[in-house]
């Protein structure tokens, strides 16, 4: 249960959510997501998020989904907290999930809101109240209306955000005026956390407390540096920052997520561009593109 402000400092800063790298016939690559935990961690960001979408949940089976958590938790060996995803459009089988999933080694939860079955705002809230009360551990929510075909309103959120074991959001709507609705009313110890790349700096300076980066994958170093600078109130130097990644970023969803980002991993030596349908790979003049912006 959350004791205001007791959680913040494992999770200011800069979170990746990251991939899962795979071999070229598509089995999960153990090598090379131990070589992109290292990369992460070397590069200065505060936490990692396994088994987010990202890392391409929906299509890693149920055992690999246990052996990636398995050999994160060994291999980060508490350098930083780890955050594992949760969620789904089915309440009750998410709630087994916790039941049934070893979370020893995890810091916190991050769930997702159900897609496709576009629930209502008491429906969302109903469904994460289910799932905070399940859980052992404090749980992020995350709000992307372009994935699940519904928002979490910024009143929804500040609704969950009453529940003591509801620590904050992830917030990928890309809208602003929501996002400052959060930022001034949410209580205090409650994370607003970007969801979106290039809007951290921006929603830093609003009362968002950090990040949770795709693009932290390929660039750890470089976002570490803009998120901390930004939280520093530097923000000339955050918008440098900001500013140096602006061309790759529409790159990286280009052909879907995590598929640009994957692209650009390849090109810089830490892991593999593969991913599985119904994603493909990224086309050649996709890659050569990326190459030249690295």
């Amino acid at each position: 249960m959350r004791t205001p402000g007791s959680h913040l400092p494992a999770f200011h800063g800069t979170g990746v959510a990251l991939v899962t790298p795979f071999t070229p016939d598509l089995a999960v690559d153990y090598g090379g997501w131990r070589h992109l935990l290292d990369f992460c961690i070397e590069g200065g960001v505060e936490y990692l998020v396994v088994n987010g979408t990202t890392g391409e949940s929906p299509t890693t089976t149920a055992a690999e989904k246990a052996e990636l958590l398995r050999t994160a938790v060994a291999h980060v060996a508490g350098r930083v907290p780890l955050v594992y995803g949760i969620g789904g459009n089915d309440t009750v089988a998410a709630e087994e999930l916790f039941r049934t999933t070893d979370l020893t080694g995890v810091a916190a939860i991050l769930s997702a809101s159900p897609a496709y079955n576009k629930p209502s705002q008491p429906g969302l809230i109903a469904h994460y109240t289910h799932l905070a009360d399940a859980s052992p551990l404090p749980i992020i929510l995350y709000n992307v209306p372009g994935r699940t075909a519904s928002n979490i309103t910024a009143e929804t959120t500040l609704r969950l955000a009453r529940h003591p074991n509801i620590i904050g959001i992830k917030e990928a709507s890309g809208n602003m005026e929501q996002c400052l609705a959060i930022a001034a009313s949410k209580p205090e110890g409650f994370l607003l956390l970007s969801g979106d790349d290039l809007l951290t700096p921006a929603l830093i300076a609003c009362g968002a407390e950090g990040i949770i980066s795709v693009m932290a994958n390929a660039f750890p170093k470089r976002f570490a540096e803009l998120t901390r600078a930004a939280l520093a109130g530097d923000f000339a130097t955050a918008r440098a920052g900001l500013f140096s990644l602006l061309p790759l970023n529409p790159m990286m969803y280009e052909e879907s997520n995590p598929v640009g980002v994957k692209a650009a991993l390849e090109g810089l030596g830490v892991c593999g561009a593969a991913v599985r349908l119904p994603l493909l790979e990224a086309t050649e003049g996709l890659k050569d593109r990326i190459r030249k912006a690295l």
